[in-house]
């Protein structure tokens, strides 16, 4: 458990350094940054051995969709939003989640619509004097791309690695995934990248995105998921939700209205609770997926 608590706080951060320390980078050079960190962590461990092709093309497709194109959706976002709100309009991927899967077994599960619109309600409780702002509408539909295509790499990248050979672990495979989102992101970044003025200190923190939130993240979940049971998973999957908010008021000074962000919290743990009971009997839970979540 301890593990499952350093890596929240850990990805706790990233919001506000985000939105706090890379001003003036465009969207795509971050996200090219940052993958290219990441892809280079897990690159040591990968087996090419006995992989055959076609799994090594879904999993470049399934880098590219949950990592690439979600990242350059994701941090676009914080042109619009403030780090709460991004760490806030993350509570909906778990039920795109439950939806994709949902769809793609031609069935509907009403509990995990019923709790899609708890969010939303709750959403709107906290954001309420902001919802005819253009930048906030335009920022929760960023926001909600960048979730669908990391819920639906999730589930894509299950249905791959059911086909591949036994011996292939999850983290032999994380090296092709962040290739793929590296190569996806490449041409949207190449022509900023040139006229990129990146300080010393935005290098550090890109650095931190790439090799520690992502990379060391990744490897410390993994291990920390293995020691609890499922329930307490579900819990830890969305702590780095409150906690982003926490981190975001106390530590880089962002304001908000704090009874409404109680009450509208208190809807959208609600909202979670009943998806997470929902999908646990299909082993759906976001944290399941050693490819854990956005951060």
């Amino acid at each position: 458990m301890l593990l499952l608590i350093i890596t929240s706080l850990i990805w706790a951060f990233s919001f506000g350094l985000i939105k706090g320390g890379l001003e003036g980078i465009a969207s795509p050079v971050i996200a090219l940054i940052r993958l290219g960190v990441a892809f280079a962590v897990f690159l040591p461990f990968f087996r090419p051995q006995k992989l055959p092709f076609p799994i090594v093309i879904r999993l470049l497709a399934t880098g590219a969709i949950q990592y690439g194109l979600m990242y350059l959706f994701y941090i676009e976002a914080f042109r619009y939003l403030k780090a709460y709100e991004i760490a806030l309009f993350t509570v909906f991927t778990p039920f795109f989640v439950t939806i994709i899967n949902d769809l793609s077994e031609k069935k509907i599960n009403k509990v995990a619509l019923l709790s899609g619109l708890l969010a939303v309600v709750g959403g709107i409780i906290i954001q309420y004097s902001q919802l005819t702002s253009a930048e906030l509408q335009k920022g929760f539909v960023l926001m909600q791309v960048s979730n669908l295509c990391f819920a639906f790499g999730q589930i894509y990248y299950r249905q791959v690695m059911s086909e591949a050979p036994p011996e292939k672990s999850d983290l032999q495979m994380f090296s092709l995934l962040y290739l793929g989102a590296t190569l996806a992101v490449i041409p949207v970044a190449a022509h900023q990248c040139t006229t990129a003025i990146i300080t010393a200190r935005q290098f550090l923190i890109l650095f931190y995105l790439g090799a520690i939130a992502s990379g060391l993240g990744f490897f410390l979940w993994n291990s920390g998921a293995r020691s609890v049971n499922p329930g307490t998973l579900a819990v830890f999957n969305n702590l780095k939700i409150p906690l982003g908010i926490i981190v975001s008021i106390v530590f880089f000074g962002e304001s908000t209205n704090l009874p409404r962000l109680f009450a509208g919290g208190a809807m959208i743990l609600l909202a979670l609770l009943l998806n997470e009971r929902s999908a646990l009997p299909l082993g759906l839970m976001r944290t399941q997926t050693p490819i854990k979540k956005t951060i």
